[in-house]
Parts: structure tokens; sequence; C-alpha cells
């Protein structure tokens, strides 16, 4: 570990029973969740939520299903998170299954992953009668808000009071089980940018070396706002477990279209996020700036703030006053993942007083590979390895990019059910990411790109369409980018960019010939490309992007 790179003072914890266990003792009077029910703002302490977990796990192990796998499926919840909590303390396995795919290929995952229990929101009560008819491993379904029952088709609100009752009437039976933190207890199906969804498999040792060296690096705070499917292991893990053991109060977002809604509503310290976020939230600013004619007034701000900070005196809070009480007042950190993110944005909120922090994490991986600090600050990286796993970069190139390689407690087993699939990633402990990058002599990790979106032009260059991407979003209009090659005769000559824009934004700068504009402005922003990263046509789309459920775009 790097000298100037200081380990946080973390308290050890076993397991996620060990960790839930030691927040109710240390905290059990604070509130670990705030959410919505109608107008109403539900609190739920610590102790609560431990009553709860132990409550839901009383009637599953009456079922004498305890030791199966659990699937969930549904909105972020404070039911879909007892659930995911219930189970981790078991000796079950917890499948959470993305909440965007079509019924098909839920039904699918629930088979593939011998689910035998899935728990479910209101949505998906129209699917009931198709789930049973042909997943037909499933023996129980709970609904969220179902109220009638069958002998199979369960309320979770009877479901849990009925396991209340046991446990309060001497029933100790969830308490006392026990699994092993080497074996598979977390079964998260992937729903990448592309390729076919693979069954990670991930122990409690896995999650469990994830926090507690996740947060030896990582700066956590006493609230967050809860934003992300809980369904992906970057807010499941390394926003819910991560913030559970740091007694922080979690406020769960209802809706994407309310983020920033309920960062005024909540207050929250930090936020967890994806990069393509914190790039809206930075042209919407720039944006209202340059509308309400205060875009050089805010430049001159930031040249004199950085000034005084030069000098130790920091009036970023008091200038920028506007934009902290849009993020609710007490934003003092955006942890990012999933991809880069431009440097100007992490320069931009830097210079308002709000830390940007890029972090490198993949599901294989439980998923926190690395991240950055706040007095350690490199947008241009995703920071400094865990020290609980050792990266190499493999067959680098004449600029140091290689395949990424990843050794430590927190890869997975391997792929469920899929040997030919995880013998091709996991050779000898190490695990291939699939993604191209270099490590700088201050220890800090940089993704390039992926290796399947690489496109070979057949002058024999390497060109990382996420490099270029990231380039064609300065253009202020650009909502949304992707690069491709252009092939001619099975050959890639040049490179296509396909845009959506920002109609509003062109509206409002009077651009007439966007397409002429774009040739000009992407020229402008590329200039210090070399030529053969140049840019050579480009694509206007006039819908969005299809997108993860985690905003990526889909290739």
């Amino acid at each position: 570990m790097n000298k100037n790179y200081p380990l946080n003072e973390v308290k050890k914890v076993d397991s996620v029973t060990d960790l839930m266990r030691q927040a109710t003792e240390e905290a059990g009077d604070k509130i670990a969740f705030m959410y919505k029910e109608g107008k109403e703002n539900i609190e739920v302490t610590y102790a609560k939520f431990q009553e709860d977990t132990i409550a839901l796990g009383t009637a599953i192990t009456e079922l004498g299903l305890n030791d199966k796998h659990i699937a969930c499926i549904g909105d972020n919840s404070y039911k879909w998170l007892t659930t995911y909590l219930t189970v981790l303390k078991s000796d079950g396995v917890f499948v959470p299954v993305d909440k965007e795919l079509p019924i098909e290929d839920i039904i699918n995952i629930l088979k593939s992953s011998d689910s035998e229990i899935l728990f479910y929101a209101e949505k998906y009560e129209k699917y009931v009668e198709q789930i049973l008819r042909e997943a037909t491993n499933i023996k129980f379904l709970i609904g969220f808000s179902r109220k009638e029952e069958s002998n199979n088709v369960l309320s979770y609100d009877r479901f849990i009071e009925d396991g209340r009752k046991s446990f309060n009437a001497g029933n100790q039976k969830y308490l006392k089980l026990k699994s092993n933190p080497n074996s598979l207890k977390l079964l998260v199906y992937t729903s990448g940018t592309t390729g076919m969804a693979k069954g990670v498999m991930l122990t409690e040792n896995n999650l469990i070396s994830c926090v507690y060296y996740g947060l030896q690096v990582a700066t956590v705070y006493d609230r967050c706002l809860s934003v992300l499917p809980y369904h992906h292991t970057y807010e499941g893990v390394a926003g819910i477990l991560v913030a559970l053991h740091h007694h922080s109060t979690i406020c769960i977002n209802d809706s994407l279209k309310n983020v920033l809604k309920n960062l005024q509503f909540y207050k929250p310290d930090y936020i967890y996020i994806v990069p393509a976020f914190a790039e809206l939230f930075y042209k919407k600013i720039i944006s209202n700036a340059k509308e309400n004619k205060k875009y050089g007034i805010m430049k001159t701000m930031i040249v004199v703030s950085n000034a005084l900070r030069k000098i130790g005196i920091d009036v970023r809070k008091k200038l920028f006053k506007a934009v902290h009480d849009a993020f609710g007042g007490n934003l003092r950190e955006i942890v990012c993942g999933g991809a880069p993110i431009r440097p100007e944005v992490g320069k931009f909120f830097d210079d308002i007083g709000i830390d940007l922090l890029n972090g490198y994490g993949i599901t294989e991986c439980s998923p926190l590979v690395s991240v950055n600090r706040p007095y350690f600050n490199d947008c241009r990286t995703v920071g400094v390895v865990l020290p609980c796993c050792e990266v190499k970069i493999v067959n680098p190139d004449e600029d140091g990019n290689g395949e990424v390689h990843v050794k430590g407690k927190i890869v997975m087993l391997g792929y469920y059910n899929d040997e030919e699939r995880t013998n091709e990633v996991l050779k000898d402990g190490w695990f291939n990411t699939g993604d191209y990058g270099n490590i700088n002599k201050k220890g800090q990790l940089s993704i390039t790109g992926r290796k399947k979106n690489l496109i070979v032009l057949n002058n024999g260059k390497n060109v990382f369409p996420e490099e270029i991407e990231a380039y064609v979003a300065r253009v202020p209009y650009v909502q949304e980018v992707v690069v491709r090659g252009i092939k001619e005769d099975g050959r890639e000559v040049g490179l296509q960019a396909e845009v959506f824009l920002n109609q509003d934004m062109v509206k409002s700068m009077g651009i007439e010939d966007v397409h002429e504009a774009l040739k000009k402005d992407i020229s402008n922003v590329t200039k210090e490309l070399p030529v053969y990263k140049k840019v050579t046509d480009i694509k206007i789309r006039e819908n969005e992007f299809v997108k993860t459920t985690t905003n990526k775009i889909k290739r």
C-alpha cells in the first residue's frame, strides 16, 4: 500500500450475522432505513430491522427451506432489503433477479438458479400462474403486496408476522443456523452490455472481504441516498452492506425520476451512482448557469475559490451554496462505478466542494476492486486496489495497457453450473476481467476499455471506443454517444460516432445545422488525439440508446 494512502481502521466482522449483531449492539436505536410509503416517511431503527430479519428468517425456517436458493424481484424497497439480509444471515443462497427483464428471462433465471422460493413485488402478480406453471422448481411465491393466499402463494405481511409469533413463542431455529463462509451465498445473474447472463457465485467471505477491506480504503459518512438497483452487487454490497457496517442511515430512493427531489428531502452526506448520473448532474448545472447568464460568474468564482484554497481558505460551500442546496445541502461525496469519469467532470465537482470519487468493480469480484479517496483522488484513474487482492496487467502494449487480472479474497467461486465459462476466465486463482487498463507509478489503476469492444483498424492500431466517447461527450448538447468501427470489406477503416442529442440544449444554443455543428465541435474536442483516433463519420439517432438497469448503454 502506498505510504501516502494510509488505511482506515475498521472493526473486523466474520459474517453478515456478525455484521448485523455488531450494528444492532452499537447502534440499535439509530435509524437504519428511511423510505416513503405514500405521503408518509417511514423510519426503521437497526434494532427493528434486526427483529424483522429474525421474524422473516424464522418463517422461512418453518417452511424447511432455509438452506435452499431463495430469489427476490422488485423495485428497491425495505421488504426487498429485509429479504436480502435475512437470507444472507441464514444457511441459504440469495438470488437477486433483475426487475427489468422480460418474464421469459425471469423464468429462465428462476429455473437455472434452482430457486425454491420467490419473493416478488406487486407488478409481478400477473405472472404468478405462469411462474408456477413453467418454473416447477418454485415451491412458494411470497408477494410483498399480496393479501389473498393459496397453498403456495403467500402474503409477505402474514408470513413475517407468523414468523414473529413463532420466534416470540420460543422458536430459536433461525438464530442457530450456520453456514460455510466459503460456500455459495449470493448468486447474481449478470446483465451486461453484451452476451448471455451468467450466474456469478459469491461466498460470504467474498462479501465480508469486500466490506471490510473496502472500508479500509473508502470514505463513508452518516447518511446515504440509496439509488441504484439492489439486484446489482454495486449497490447491494458496496452500498448496503458497507453502509450497515458503518451504521449509516440508508434512505431508499423511490424512483430515478425523483433523485434530485429525494436528495433535497433526505439531505444525505453521500450517494453511490454510475458516471452517467454524474455527467447529467454536471451538464444540468452548467446548462442552468448558461441559461441564467451566470456561467462567467461561476468560472470566476471557481478561480477565486481555488486561489483561496491554496492558502488554506475553503469557501466552496458558501460560494456555490445554490448548487449544494440543489443536492440537499449536506452532500459531501459522490461515489461512481461502472465506467470512466471525464476528468473535467471530476474537477468541476471538486471545484464546487463535492468529492467525486470513481472506483472500479465487477460482479465477479464482489464487486469492488479499487476506489479513489478524497485526499488521494485522481478521476483519470479508478483509485488504488483493495488490500485484500492483487491486480496484474497481462500482455501490456507500448502504452502499458493490457488485460486486467484480479486475484484475492473478493474473486468469485465461478459461474453456476457452467464449468466451461468458469475455466475461460479463472486460471490459477486469477480472474480475467475482460477489461483493459494500466497501473501508474502511484499504484492507481486506470481502465481504458472492454476487450470485447476493442476496435482494430486496418492500419493495425487499437482503439478503445470508450476513450473516444469520453471526448465526444464533452460537446455540451451530446447526451449519449457510442463509437463503432466503420467496416469496408471486413476491415475497420475508421470511426463512427452515433449520438443522441439534448434537443433542449440544441434549441437554447440556437444551432440550426446540427450535423455541421457536430462535425465542427467533435473535431474541436478531439483535436489532441492522433489521426487514427479521429471520428470520420457522425450518425444522429432519434431515440435514446437501450440501457441496462445500471444505465449502461447496451452495445
